[in-house]
């Protein structure tokens, strides 16, 4: 079924670009990891969806953080993706709600889209945009609209149901080669999106890619390129752990293990947790801590 890849493909004639991004095993790697209510891993899926597509424009080694923050239920929530398509991340909200709004703007409201693009070389770029739009979509096209001049289409699809929780999502926008080429006018942009639109939710979810891709565009003379296998992978590690407890001065360290019998830290994103005893806080300072990269529970 091809999915857990992104898709890309370039349409010569009309001057855009496409992109389709299909997760499932990535999706259930984010839900695992912590209890979220069933319109958070929406929004989460949704936002892994957006960071692949995203991160599959950049032209260098890096990433794109795509964070959305507001004053509603939820106070912010973070999609991370690299260059090589590895995707994390987390929400945070106000768990003592026994009921969460539904509908994008009630979970968000006066909120803003924060997307920062960090290359590995180089200055990091950053861009905000106020949530105004009914859907993180369209909350992107403005993104591109007000950012870079450039006509996009963004398609965001989420399943939560039956046993298996899906993310996908389809991707259109002008090829900025010229100052012409950024009036939609002068591309076939308005006319893919519209064949793009047609998808319907059974097909995006149950066809093989090349099927999906087929019914929409095998008009359009397209060129699809290799596929890019997309998985859900943190950073995190006890080495790195390690270096953060060395800014902690050793006797606060060792008062926490004498009182809790071991230092543990949580990763935010993937909640993995490292422990840290008497002999280990010594280590970490003396500056011979032995990093073994083990996560534990």
């Amino acid at each position: 079924m091809a999915f857990d890849q992104l898709h890309r493909y370039l349409f010569n004639e009309g001057n855009v670009r496409g992109e389709m991004v299909r997760l499932e095993e990535t999706f259930a790697g984010i839900l695992n990891s912590y209890p979220y209510p069933p319109v958070i891993q929406q929004l989460l899926g949704e936002l892994m969806v957006a960071a692949s597509l995203l991160t599959a424009t950049l032209k260098f080694e890096g990433d794109i953080a795509i964070q959305l923050q507001g004053d509603g239920p939820i106070s912010y929530a973070v999609i991370n993706g690299t260059h090589n398509q590895q995707l994390r991340g987390v929400a945070r909200w106000d768990e003592t709600l026994t009921e969460l709004p539904t509908s994008f703007s009630e979970l968000l409201p006066k909120g803003v889209m924060v997307i920062t693009i960090t290359p590995e070389e180089g200055q990091r770029y950053q861009g905000i945009v106020a949530l105004d739009q009914p859907t993180l979509a369209e909350c992107i096209e403005t993104y591109f609209a007000q950012s870079e001049q450039l006509a996009t289409k963004v398609l965001i699809r989420t399943q939560l149901s039956p046993a298996v929780p899906k993310a996908c999502g389809m991707f259109l926008q002008i090829l900025p080669t010229s100052s012409a080429a950024t009036d939609a006018a002068d591309t076939d942009f308005e006319h893919l999106s519209k064949l793009t639109d047609t998808i319907k939710d059974e097909e995006l979810f149950n066809l093989p890619a090349q099927d999906v891709l087929y019914r929409l565009y095998h008009q359009e003379n397209a060129e699809v390129f290799t596929p890019t296998p997309v998985v859900f992978k943190c950073s995190c590690s006890r080495d790195r752990t390690a270096a953060a407890l060395a800014a902690v001065s050793k006797e606060e360290l060792l008062s926490i293990v004498a009182e809790d019998g071991l230092v543990k830290m949580n990763c935010q994103y993937c909640h993995a947790e490292y422990s840290f005893d008497a002999i280990d806080v010594e280590t970490i300072h003396a500056g011979t801590f032995g990093y073994s990269d083990q996560k534990s529970s």
